[in-house]
């Protein structure tokens, strides 16, 4: 990448909040933190949130125990491996149970991390054999089009709740021009070029590429912000129907009252008749509403969501610790934290 595209690169990073560095952009939530902890007399209030979720599910949970909470009309079918488990009776039965090609990703994990496609049973082994020490889930693939985060809450003593964010996922793509190679048109993408020395060591010789006119490739098919995927704000879909399918779905889920759906269907009429969803992750206190990172999205507006959901998980933690559930101690949460 020659010191034009770098300084395009930094350019965009400086003037987008959506590219900043996570603590610069949570300045502000920890101070509102420390005042709620004050408040809750716990640092760890938020532990409370989500009972059935270690720690709320603010870090360190398991994908694997929260995808188990939920009803198996609602998700996609999920294999949990053991850490180092590479046996060949270990291979057969995930081929008899998941096609190729599969997500594999690591149990406990966050924004993406490791999360990768894969295509056959040489790169399931390859996989596997770099992480021997952590436990992964493999997931079937669902290729529905339509990928969402949908932010919902509920107050403990309520069987309704509140869908605060819905977010719709467009990955990292380029669209070719009839003259421009793969690199060409990536170094014209300003969103690519935040993404460019991983796509470039993925794509190999294919960056070299000649895409027809109009001819759409997508560059990184995992639904992550930060491997590229934009976030646009699909607020105006919420309505009674969606809310109505959502509170069915949550209520089905015990000691979950706070969190976000991380989920594939094959468009919103089928969403919003409760048919065909897959749930891919749910994320307890740690979820962020995505909408706040929809492009030109004002910073301001994004902390004051932010420290609205904070609100929110410090009176549904307060809720459930007046009923009985114990904040977590500081010797679970180094456990916690060691295990992430």
């Amino acid at each position: 990448m020659n010191w034009k595209l770098r300084f395009t690169r930094f350019k965009e990073k400086l003037l987008h909040w959506e590219y900043w560095p996570f603590e610069v952009v949570y300045l502000p939530i920890i101070f509102y933190y420390l005042w709620l902890a004050l408040k809750a007399r716990s640092f760890f209030f938020f532990s409370a949130s989500n009972p059935s979720i270690p720690g709320g599910g603010l870090t360190g949970e398991s994908k694997g125990d929260i995808l188990e909470l939920i009803p198996e009309e609602w998700k996609a079918k999920t294999i949990r491996v053991p850490a180092g488990e590479l046996s060949e009776n270990f291979f057969r039965s995930v081929e008899s149970n998941l096609p190729y090609p599969l997500i594999a990703k690591p149990d406990v994990g966050e924004r993406g991390t490791n999360v990768k496609i894969i295509k056959n049973k040489s790169e399931l082994i390859q996989y596997l054999s770099q992480f021997r020490h952590c436990s992964f889930l493999l997931q079937e693939y669902i290729s529905f089009p339509l990928e969402l985060g949908l932010f919902y809450y509920r107050f403990p003593d309520n069987t309704k709740g509140v869908i605060s964010s819905v977010t719709s996922k467009e990955f990292l793509s380029i669209v070719g021009d009839g003259m421009s190679t793969t690199v060409e048109l990536m170094e014209k993408n300003k969103r690519a070029l935040f993404q460019y020395h991983r796509i470039e060591e993925l794509l190999g010789n294919k960056l070299y590429y000649l895409p027809l006119k109009g001819e759409k490739l997508v560059l990184e098919p995992i639904g992550n912000h930060c491997r590229g995927t934009m976030f646009l704000n699909q607020e105006k879909e919420i309505d009674d129907t969606l809310q109505t399918v959502f509170d069915k779905i949550a209520n089905s889920i015990p000691g979950f009252y706070f969190g976000r759906f991380d989920l594939r269907c094959p468009n919103w009429e089928d969403l919003k008749a409760g048919k065909n969803i897959k749930i891919l992750e749910l994320n307890g206190a740690g979820a962020e509403p995505a909408h706040i990172y929809h492009p030109g999205y004002s910073y301001f507006k994004g902390i004051a969501s932010l420290l609205f959901h904070w609100k929110i998980l410090y009176k549904i933690s307060r809720a459930n610790h007046r009923k009985g559930i114990p904040y977590m101690r500081y010797n679970e949460w180094r456990k916690l934290k060691k295990r992430n």
